[in-house]
């Protein structure tokens, strides 16, 4: 199976230093190779400060590579004629909620926006099509008329998973979607990521540090260390036969009565 999604040698570097002194370089990303293929769910772990949110805005387009490419369908995203379809098909949910939403907007607003973007709907238009995508992530089409300070964090993130869903995209990137969530409400968010990933079937790479929020959810496990990928496997289990030290590290930091699967 072609992949939906691919990186090729992605590296990203940072350089930090200033007017009095030397400028060093951080090498963040570090030759990234890494796919994605149509309804996949794959899970990226490692620990913090690796370079896995960094991947994931340069899969987003949020930031460019100083190397390598990323490409969708074959193409490099980079390309003026795939870059509208690439924006519309890669959606992302992200760990703040209250920073990734507009307070002055209401949920019905914010949901709608890529609606409007894509889709060249007036305002009225698209605030009424997101009544039914609130409906599907669990709260109620009167909702839409609700600003976020009128939610809890689980309703908010909600509202940004329908927002996410909103332009029928193909691949989304959760980035620490859940961990700024009690353990209640993640069970709740992560049922309904569940759910929306078997009735949808898109392609979802799930970036989180905690292991049992990726093996719960996702069917691959990628472990990322030192700005590379150093392992994958479908379990989190066969990622722990590799002996990978960073693996160990993680696995030791979950409660003993924690699942390998």
């Amino acid at each position: 199976m072609s992949a939906l999604l691919s990186l090729e040698g992605v590296c990203r570097t940072y350089r930090r230093g200033g007017l009095f002194t030397r400028a060093e370089a951080l090498h963040v990303l570090r030759g990234v190779d890494l796919d994605l293929s149509e309804g996949a769910s794959l899970g990226l772990v490692g620990r913090s400060g690796c370079g896995k949110s960094t991947l994931g805005r340069v899969i987003l387009g949020l930031e460019r590579p100083d190397a390598g490419t990323v490409r969708f369908l074959g193409e490099d995203v980079a390309s003026p004629a795939r870059r509208a379809e690439f924006r519309r098909s890669v959606q992302a949910v992200f760990q703040n909620v209250r920073d990734s939403v507009n307070p002055r907007m209401t949920a019905g607003e914010i949901v709608a926006e890529p609606l409007r973007n894509f889709f060249s709907l007036t305002k009225r238009e698209a605030v009424e099509r997101s009544r039914p995508l609130l409906e599907q992530v669990g709260l109620k089409a009167t909702d839409a008329d609700k600003y976020p300070s009128q939610f809890s964090g689980g309703e908010l993130q909600r509202v940004c998973i329908a927002r996410a869903l909103a332009p029928n995209p193909r691949v989304v990137v959760f980035d620490e979607a859940v961990s700024s969530l009690d353990m209640l409400v993640q069970a709740r968010v992560l049922k309904l990521i569940e759910r929306i990933r078997d009735e949808q079937g898109l392609a979802f790479l799930f970036i989180s540090h905690d292991l049992r929020v990726v093996a719960g959810l996702c069917r691959e496990v990628a472990l990322m260390a030192d700005g590379m990928i150093a392992a994958r496997g479908c379990s989190v289990e066969e990622l722990a036969a590799t002996g990978h030290p960073v693996i160990e590290e993680l696995l030791a930091s979950l409660p003993p009565a924690f699942p390998r699967r």
